[in-house]
Order: structure tokens, then C-alpha cells, then sequence
């Protein structure tokens, strides 16, 4: 009963399953709450119909809280983005999506995972260094909003 409770008012845990196409406008709308450029429907859309794009959602109940969006190309992949719901930060959802990620990556043949984060986010930094990325590369002024944030590459082998 508790569990049914929970479920009808989003305090659940949160469920991880794969993201389609159908819920490119649900992303978006997270997407857009998350960062300072949020994309829109359509951009969604187009990167959940490629088949080398890896997403992940979580979801509450029918409220999506979290994704995970990774590109694979040959033996390389790029994490894309990630947001997590504000009412659900810090509550280790984000490290969940990012290992289930990582691993399917690796089943699908990744070696090497890349990643670019604004220098100033030291949440998402956080949690990729405890996820084992390391930096490889900087790109000044990469980010258009505020000053022209750095860009941190991040890289993180998968062998």
C-alpha cells in the first residue's frame, strides 16, 4: 500500500528504463529547466531515433526526473547530457543513470567514454571524478553564457 502511495505522489524510487522517441518532449522540458540552453523537442527527437544515441530516463511514477544521452562511435562515446530533477539532486540518481550508461556503453563495445562540463559545475565534476573520468583537455570561453565558461574535457577509459 505504502509503494502505491508513494508511486501516486512521485516519492517513489525512481525506475531506469530506456528513453524513445515519444519522450523527446518530457526530456526537453527537463533539458530546458537544467541548463541555460535547453534543446528543443525536435533536437530530442532527432538524437532518440539515432540508433548510435544511448538513453536512459528515470522515471517516478509517470514523471520522468532523469536522463542520460550518450553517443557511441566505433569504439568512443560521448555523454551528451544528463539532468536530474531539482527535487531529486543530490540523492545519488545521477551516479545510477551514469553507471547504467557506462556499462551498456561497454557492452556495445566503448573503450573510451568523453565528456565536456562546465568548469564551474562542481556538482557534475564531482561526479565524474568519484565515476573515475579524468581531464584531458580545456576549451576556454566554450560556454556562451555568464562570462564564456571553460569547458572541461573528460575522459574515462572502459576496460
Amino acid at each position: 500500500m505504502i509503494a502505491i502511495v508513494d508511486q501516486l505522489f512521485g516519492r517513489g524510487e525512481p525506475v531506469l528504463s530506456t528513453a524513445t522517441a515519444r519522450d523527446a518532449h518530457h526530456l526537453a522540458a527537463l533539458h530546458a529547466a537544467s541548463f541555460h540552453r535547453g534543446w528543443s523537442d525536435g533536437e530530442f527527437e532527432t538524437l532518440l531515433i539515432d540508433r548510435n544515441v544511448i538513453a536512459d530516463r528515470a522515471t517516478v511514477g509517470n514523471n520522468l526526473v532523469g536522463f542520460i544521452l550518450s553517443r557511441i562511435a566505433a569504439d568512443e562515446a560521448e555523454i551528451l547530457s544528463i539532468a536530474v530533477a531539482s527535487a531529486r539532486r543530490g540523492k545519488g540518481l545521477a551516479r545510477r543513470m551514469l553507471d547504467l550508461n557506462l556499462r551498456r556503453l561497454a557492452g556495445l563495445g566503448a573503450r573510451a567514454v568523453f565528456l565536456e562540463v562546465d568548469e564551474g559545475n562542481m556538482p557534475a565534476r564531482k561526479l565524474y571524478q568519484r565515476a573515475g573520468f579524468r581531464e584531458v583537455g580545456r576549451r576556454p570561453g566554450y560556454y556562451s553564457e555568464g562570462k564564456g565558461a571553460t569547458a572541461l574535457i573528460l575522459r574515462r577509459d572502459l576496460d
